[in-house]
């Protein structure tokens, strides 16, 4: 194995850690507003609005929209709908 490799394996792993880590941070916070009667619907417009202007302040338009369209294509692929259980 190249010493590359194992640094863009390392870099992975250290990216996933970092996304879970951020995970567990808006699930706080979400329940945290939730248990401050704040509505999930509020909670989301707030939470994506704040995504985006950091989005395009870090990489630009064309980086926000096209993480629009990720998104969009995933909520059409059902990626966001709750795991039913079949018996």
């Amino acid at each position: 194995m190249s010493m590359e490799h194992t640094i863009s394996d390392i870099d992975a792993l250290v990216r996933e850690e970092k996304r879970l880590t951020a995970v567990e941070c808006h699930n706080e916070a979400w329940a945290e507003g939730l248990s401050a009667g704040i509505e999930a619907d509020i909670i989301a417009e707030a939470a994506l609005s704040t995504a985006f202007v950091e989005i395009l302040r870090t990489n630009g338009e064309a980086a926000a929209l096209a993480l629009l369209d990720e998104m969009r294509e995933k909520v059409i692929a059902g990626e966001f709908e709750p795991v039913r259980l079949r018996h």
